[in-house]
């Protein structure tokens, strides 16, 4: 049988429960209609959920709509409850939006709409209550189709002219298919909404149901079946427990079959699945076996997480809301709060927005939640499990923090017998792209397996900042060097030394206080307008008129959430009634009164024993503390920022003006840290004696009567970025245009390689694109190389180096200090940037002038072929 996933959304009382109904009555699945009011809806089965008639927890029914199983997920409207809506959108095939005809497009509506875009999933509109007086059905699509998207197109209209032209203006196919032939196909039509080209728009009234007909023949008549892969693949979206206290996950099939006692895993668990059900509202059929594009329940996993992904598929988007009010829970008299907190971890793995925090210093638990609803519905979620009554303190808003500038964070953890150093980079991210974590370190320089570990570290903890102690976001972390110690070293250690990194970067940087931000709608009307705008500027905020008419105005903005507490109730009283203010999370915007908060909050940084600043060393056998701002001056490892390149927006950004002055090592330095560490141990005849530079024994002839060294094919190998960067003339060229800086590089090398007959090769990283394969390209008469990921030009041209040292005689030109050392190490010699340029402009200039002495020695002059009379001649009639 077919098989579709679709999901119900809308704003708080637009209808969406009584549309449920009304679909799954006329479908035949119930035979009696349920109401919100009346407290016996199908898929409001929570005791709280009947009580207060919202939705609080999404739930599932099974129906049949022409001979194709749809799976209809109902979710919740309340904005406390948005994370309960969120997940599930990741597995829609499509999505149900409900507007109200007697409220149109609201704020939070809005924000389902944005949300279905970001998950790119195809939407049908339902305008309900169309019944009420009042209700305007042109003035709603057009505001629909202005606030939402222009391809919001009624589709209960006949199927005229004009609607075909508003649907060939959707989508280039259909409009060629109408101008061609003046019809659009009804294939067509599914592929366009499936792309998102176009929303069917329907109307009626849910609980008169009319338009219900209309509305089901739509959706059967324009979806497109999915199709799924053979391999097993399945889509976690929700954890919850069942009435016995079961442990259920919840999964969507994305590819093969699930069976039972099939053992299922995901990196660092494996388990066996007890049991499968299929639920519908409350009742639930156990099956020993799913297909692909079912939703089903398992009993069995006790690791799972929302979000998850089994078999072929991957992770989840992280939710694009979260939890903006803390509240601290009161426990009653003689209650531990450590017995309480295990229970409150269960609910918060099946409430993807309930964050658990716990303050050991304090001995306290805090609750991250959405809003105020939400509070009650945890308080009879413990009392109704546990038997325990819990409260809640007047709560704050949850602050968070973010850097400005960029800096390199250094952590040392180095107790007797313990050892590990971190050095992780630092820059400021996108807004709302929260914490990003990525590796740029040579594994010369540090192992595979402690990089991973360290990366590990960081994503297993919520950094706190240190202005106010609050979790830090919007930042890009990369690990960019350590050290390990081969005897002392063990997993702790740079567990240690990756947390004191952090919170040492963070001392380092100009650090900014963020604060959650609302985007509000506010009808009221027109002429209070003004009363209204003077209230939001105070509150911090910032409005615009959206619309007006002869009664009401729209004003949009936003504010911060703090101030805009308790503002609805002040409209109600100062608009008489008449106002409505619907609100949505935009997002975290820096703080309005930042000096004030963190005054209030009074945290310090230094004080924070649980999230140490500074680091440990070790002398004379014992370890003492460093403060963070003299952490660098005892680090073991040089600074990723004073010795590794830059990229080309770091040149852009920190260096404005061309470099002329280039980090370089000399041949004697280098020779001098190769004695004294790889060669340190292995006796006299080790050490390696030179007396001529690079440039020296590799352009300059040996003269003595020695034995001639045996001749080796030569090759040069350039690190193209790190030339580019070094040389003014191209770096002021990189910055307008990358692609124009490579291609002068590879001309002039093309040139140079004419005069000097040696093999180049121009190694260029290409390590941070995602599944790139290292890619040799011939450009005239040299060598081009992209390396592949996770690879970067520096270990190409290592690596190349020590695999042909004994039958190549390989010259590197970089003036990246780290890579001189293991390329010098590894036997071959090396260029700085400057001395290529030196030696490719000493190239030039000599080719230019053995050509200039062959055409003055082949010119033929007619006075010098002139007999003595002639030229006599010439003198006498020049007098």
């Amino acid at each position: 049988m077919k098989k579709l996933v679709i999901g119900i959304l809308a704003h708080v009382d637009a209808g969406k429960t009584t549309l449920s109904e009304s679909l799954l009555y006329l479908s035949g699945k119930i035979g009696k209609l349920g109401r919100v009011d009346n407290k016996d809806a199908y898929l409001d089965t929570f005791e709280l959920e009947r009580a207060r008639g919202i939705t609080i927890f999404s739930k599932q029914a099974m129906l049949e709509l022409n001979g194709m199983q749809v799976t209809l997920l109902d979710t919740p409207g309340h904005v406390d409850f948005s994370a309960e809506m969120e997940r599930t959108l990741s597995v829609l095939d499509y999505a149900i939006l409900v507007i109200s005809g007697a409220d149109g497009v609201q704020g939070h509506t809005k924000t389902l709409w944005r949300l279905l875009k970001f998950y790119h999933i195809p939407v049908f509109l339902f305008i309900n209550k169309m019944d009420q007086l009042g209700t305007n059905r042109t003035a709603l699509l057009n505001q629909i189709k202005t606030q939402l998207d222009d391809g919001c197109i009624d589709f209960s209209q006949e199927m005229g002219e004009e609607f075909k032209e508003q649907l060939a203006m959707c989508e280039e196919e259909m409009m060629e298919a109408f101008l061609e032939h003046g019809s659009i196909e009804e294939e067509q039509i599914k592929k366009a909404i499936k792309m998102r080209k176009v929303f069917p728009c329907y109307f009626g009234s849910a609980l008169k149901l009319e338009g219900i007909d209309a509305f089901m023949e739509g959706i059967t008549k324009y979806v497109t079946i999915p199709s799924y892969p053979e391999e097993f693949g399945a889509k976690i979206f929700k954890i919850a427990r069942d009435e016995q206290g079961n442990r259920l996950t919840y999964m969507k099939i994305t590819g093969g079959t699930l069976k039972v006692k099939d053992v299922l895993s995901n990196h660092d668990w494996e388990e066996k699945v007890n049991q499968i059900r299929i639920y519908s509202g409350q009742k639930y059929e156990a099956i020993g076996q799913v297909g692909a594009g079912t939703v089903c329940c398992v009993i069995g996993l006790s690791k799972t997480k929302a979000g998850e992904g089994l078999g072929i598929e991957k992770v989840s988007e992280l939710p694009i809301l979260e939890p903006v009010l803390s509240y601290r829970v009161i426990l009653p008299s003689g209650c531990d709060p450590r017995v309480i907190l295990p229970k409150l971890r269960q609910i918060e793995e099946e409430e993807p927005l309930l964050h658990i925090v716990w303050e050991e210093q304090l001995q306290e638990i805090k609750v991250q939640i959405m809003g105020e609803v939400q509070t009650e519905i945890l308080r009879s979620l413990v009392e109704s499990r546990y038997g325990i009554t819990i409260d809640f303190d007047e709560g704050r808003i949850v602050y968070k923090e973010t850097i400005q500038d960029t800096v390199e964070g250094v952590g040392h953890f180095e107790p007797l017998r313990h050892y590990a150093e971190v050095h992780l980079l630092l820059e400021p991210g996108e807004p709302g792209s929260g914490l990003q974590f990525d590796t740029d370190c040579s594994e010369d320089i540090l192992g595979k397996s402690w990089q991973k570990l360290i990366l590990t570290h960081l994503e297993e903890k919520a950094h706190k900042g240190v202005l106010t102690g609050s979790d830090i976001t919007d930042i890009r972390i990369t690990l960019v060097s350590g050290r390990a110690h081969n005897k002392h070293t063990e997993g702790g250690d740079f567990r240690e030394a990756t947390y004191r990194a952090v919170r040492q970067g963070l001392k380092e940087a100009k650090s900014i206080l963020l604060e959650p931000y609302y985007s509000f709608q506010l009808e009221l009307p027109k002429n209070m307008v003004g009363r209204a705008m003077t209230d939001i500027e105070k509150r911090y905020g910032t409005s615009e008129i959206h619309q007006t008419n002869e009664e009401t105005s729209v004003l949009i903005g936003t504010a911060p959430v703090i101030t805009m507490q308790n503002y609805q109730k002040e409209v109600m009283a100062y608009t008489k009634g008449q106002g409505k203010l619907f609100c949505s999370l935009k997002g975290y915007e820096p703080c309005h009164n930042e000096a004030q908060v963190i005054e209030n909050i009074g945290y310090d940084s230094e004080l924070d024993l649980l999230n140490p600043t500074g680091s440990v060393f070790c002398a004379h056998g014992s370890g003492f503390l460093v403060k963070w701002n003299e952490v660098k001056n005892y680090m073991h490892v040089e600074s990723y920022q004073k010795n590794k390149k830059e990229s080309l927006n770091e040149v852009i950004q920190n260096n404005p003006k061309p470099v002329t002055e280039e980090t370089w090592v000399t041949t004697e330095e280098i020779d001098q840290i190769i004695q004294s560490t790889f060669y340190k141990n292995q006796g006299k005849k080790s050490v390696w004696k030179r007396e001529k530079t690079a440039r020296q024994s590799y352009y300059e002839s040996i003269s003595g009567k020695s034995k001639a060294p045996e001749k080796k094919e030569e090759y040069l190998l350039v690190d193209g970025y790190n030339i580019i960067f070094a040389w003014p003339e191209l770096q002021i060229l990189a910055k307008d245009n990358m692609d124009a800086a490579r291609s002068k590089l590879m001309d002039i090398l093309s040139n140079y390689q004419a005069i000097r007959q040696c093999k180049i090769i121009a190694v260029f990283d290409a390590y941070r694109v995602q599944g790139h394969a290292e890619e040799i390209i011939s450009y005239h008469n040299i060598y081009m190389v992209y390396t592949k990921e996770a690879q970067t030009a520096d270990q190409y041209i290592e690596r190349f180096a020590h695999d042909n040292k004994n039958k190549l005689k390989v010259v590197v030109a970089t003036s990246d200090g780290l890579s001189q050392i293991i390329i010098r190490g590894a036997g071959s010699e090396l260029l700085s940037a400057r001395e290529l340029k030196e030696e490719i402009d000493r190239a030039n200039e000599t080719t230019k002038q053995v050509y200039t002495d062959k055409q003055e020695k082949n010119k033929n002059y007619i006075m010098d072929n002139l007999s003595q009379e002639a030229l006599q001649t010439l003198h006498d009639f020049s007098e």
